[in-house]
């Protein structure tokens, strides 16, 4: 049987004698020691009891007995006001680089006088185009191109005379150009004729798949004011021809007829000719020879296999924001010129 004897006790360790009995030899006691100084640390202070407990005895008593919350959207604009202040009203942000044009021309033209309609109305109005100095908006467009506009463009052009040689680009730009004139032209008879259906005027034609395409758009123009008619801005000097000035769904519009090989289902699609009817129409409304002014523009893509033609309608807000867009065009034109 083992017994444990304690021979003695120091200050600062323990130690202790194991014996067997039936063994003549003693083992070696072991000595476990342990350090006196961990239990003469003095306990640190709870800094909690610091606390006046009483002076935050109401705000404790609220917390521990709030149970649900009623919060409501109201009551949280409260306290975000309390905390925060009131909300700031939420501004658009400034585009940097935005330019306003130097000498600003009103699209509307105040002083123009609107006659009453006259008995002949009905006959659209088809003035000559009158050759002077004054650069045309093709002219002004193409000759302000951005930086952009113009790599995107000669790129197109490289890339169509790899595919078909010089004189193959040359002979497909022809042809595309031909092919607009005979659109407007179906289009301007059409106008003229009641009699003539759109699928009749091109079903043996070149462009008989544009006039299919805008077979559901035609139905929703009337009263036609003028065809293939020039224009000019008396204030800023430049010319145009404007394809039709017509009625859409009740609305007074310049309208301006596209064919295209590639979808158009956005106005962005369509480059610069939202800038080009913006400026037809301000040449209407200050050209005395126009009684009548025009607030909204549409633009009509017409594909040539006959799919729908993609109608992009301007109103008059829009058409303000591209005429001021058309004003700086205008001036960079002039400033180079």
């Amino acid at each position: 049987m083992q017994f444990l004897q304690i021979l003695s006790r120091k200050a600062g360790s323990l130690e202790v004698l194991f014996q067997i009995p039936f063994c003549q030899k003693q083992f070696p006691y072991t000595c476990l020691s342990t350090s006196a100084c961990a239990y003469s640390k003095k306990k640190k202070g709870n800094s909690y009891e610091q606390v006046d407990q009483e002076k935050y005895n109401n705000l404790v008593h609220s917390v521990i007995s709030y149970k649900t919350s009623a919060q409501t959207p109201e009551t949280i604009l409260e306290e975000d006001s309390l905390l925060y202040g009131p909300p700031a009203k939420h501004r658009p942000p400034v585009k940097a680089g935005t330019k306003t044009p130097k000498n600003w021309v009103p699209l509307i033209n105040p002083s123009k006088r609107i006659l009453p309609a006259s008995s002949d109305s009905n006959v659209p109005m088809k003035i000559g185009l009158q050759r002077t100095k004054m650069p045309s908006v093709t002219r002004i467009l193409q000759q302000t191109l951005s930086p952009q506009q113009v790599f995107y463009l000669e790129r197109w052009k490289q890339k169509m005379i790899e595919e078909l040689g010089k004189e193959g680009f040359e002979e497909y730009t022809k042809n595309l150009f031909l092919q607009g004139e005979l659109f407007h032209s179906a289009l301007e008879s059409i106008f003229l004729s009641e009699e003539v259906s759109a699928r009749d005027q091109g079903e043996d034609g070149v462009v008989a798949g544009y006039l299919s395409s805008v077979e559901h758009v035609l139905e929703d123009i009337s009263e036609v004011k003028a065809l293939e008619s020039g224009v000019q801005h008396e204030t800023l000097q430049y010319l145009g021809l404007v394809d039709c000035v017509a009625k859409y769904r009740g609305q007074l519009c310049v309208i301006d007829w596209k064919t295209s090989e590639k979808p158009k289902p956005f106005l962005q699609n369509t480059y610069d000719n939202p800038l080009q009817v913006a400026a037809y129409i301000g040449a209407i409304n200050h050209d005395a020879n126009y009684d009548f002014q025009v607030h909204c523009g549409l633009i009509v893509v017409a594909y040539k296999n006959g799919s729908p033609a993609h109608p992009h309608f301007m109103d008059p807000d829009l058409c303000s924001q591209y005429w001021n867009k058309w004003l700086l065009r205008l001036e960079e034109y002039m400033d180079k010129n």
